[in-house]
C-alpha cells in the first residue's frame, strides 16, 4: 500500500494537491493544451515524464497528468494519483487504426483493451478482461455524440512495442506478431495504442473508474488496402481532448445529482 501521507515518489505531489477526476495524456507537452479547457488552470509540478496541471470543471478540481509512453510509466501514474485521492481517470491519446472503418481523424472510444502488454499481467491473470468502467464509457459516448464527432466504440489493442507493430517483419518474433495482428483484425479490434490495458487493469485492482478516448492518427490497414494515400495523417488531438473534458463534466453533474 502506498503511503498516502507523503508526496509520491514519481509524480511529486501528495494528497490534497490533485483532484478526484484526472485526465491522462501520454505526452507531457499535451498537458497545458488539455488544461486550457479548465477554469483557473495552473501548473502544479513536473518530474520525469509526469507533468501535472490543475483546474476546475463545475466547481470540482480536475487534474491533468501525463503518463509517458507505455504500461510501466502509466501504472506508476495511476498508482500514485490514486494514493493522492484520484477516483476517476480518463486516458486521452492517439492510436493507429486497425479496422478499415477507422479513418485518420476519427475518434475511438475504448470499451476494453487487448492485453498484449506486460505490466497488466503483474496486476491480474491474463484471463481477466481489461475493460472501461460503464459510467465513464457511457459519458464518453454521450460526449462524442453531443459534439457531433465521428467516433467508433469498441476494443483496442494495447502493446508494449511501437516498432513491433510498425516493423514486425524485422523482429525475431515476426510470425507471432503477424498471427496476433491477423487475429485482432478478424475479431474487429478497432485500433492499436499502448496504455489502455494497463489503465483499465490497474484501475480495476484499485477500485477506480476508468475510460479512454483516442484520436486515430493513421490506419496502416486502409493504406495497404489502397483506401488511403498515406498523406492523410491527423495529429490534432483537440477532438479527443474535448470529448474527455465534456465526459468529465457529465460525470461530475451526474454525481452531484445522485
Amino acid at each position: 500500500m502506498l503511503d498516502t501521507k507523503q508526496k509520491q515518489y514519481h509524480i511529486g505531489v501528495g494528497a490534497g494537491e490533485i483532484g478526484k477526476y484526472c485526465i491522462l495524456p501520454g505526452d507531457p507537452a499535451r498537458c497545458a493544451k488539455i488544461a486550457a479547457h479548465l477554469e483557473g488552470a495552473h501548473h502544479v509540478s513536473t518530474n520525469r515524464e509526469y507533468e501535472i496541471w490543475n483546474g476546475t470543471l463545475e466547481g470540482e478540481t480536475v487534474t491533468v497528468c501525463s503518463t509517458g509512453i507505455g504500461g510501466p510509466s502509466t501504472a506508476i501514474a495511476v498508482e500514485e494519483l490514486a494514493a493522492c485521492g484520484a477516483e476517476t481517470m480518463i486516458r486521452v491519446g492517439t492510436c493507429g487504426g486497425i479496422s478499415l472503418e477507422v479513418c485518420s481523424g476519427d475518434i475511438v472510444i475504448a470499451t476494453g483493451a487487448v492485453r498484449q502488454d506486460g505490466t497488466s499481467r503483474e496486476y491480474a491473470p491474463i484471463e481477466f478482461p481489461a475493460v472501461a468502467t460503464a459510467d465513464v464509457l457511457f459519458s464518453l459516448v454521450r460526449s462524442a455524440k453531443a459534439l457531433g464527432f465521428k467516433h467508433h466504440t469498441g476494443i483496442v489493442q494495447s502493446k508494449d512495442s511501437f516498432y513491433g507493430q510498425h516493423s514486425p517483419k524485422r523482429m525475431p518474433t515476426a510470425s507471432e506478431l503477424d498471427a496476433k495482428w491477423t487475429a485482432w483484425k478478424r475479431l474487429g479490434v478497432l485500433a492499436s495504442e499502448m496504455e489502455a490495458s494497463t489503465l483499465f487493469t490497474v484501475g480495476a485492482s484499485l477500485g477506480l473508474s476508468t475510460g479512454a478516448v483516442f484520436l486515430s492518427v493513421w490506419n496502416q490497414e486502409r493504406y495497404d488496402a489502397g483506401l488511403d494515400t498515406g498523406d492523410d495523417e491527423e495529429h490534432d488531438t483537440e477532438r479527443a481532448i474535448v470529448t474527455a473534458i465534456e465526459a468529465i463534466r457529465d460525470i461530475i453533474k451526474a454525481e452531484k445529482n445522485q
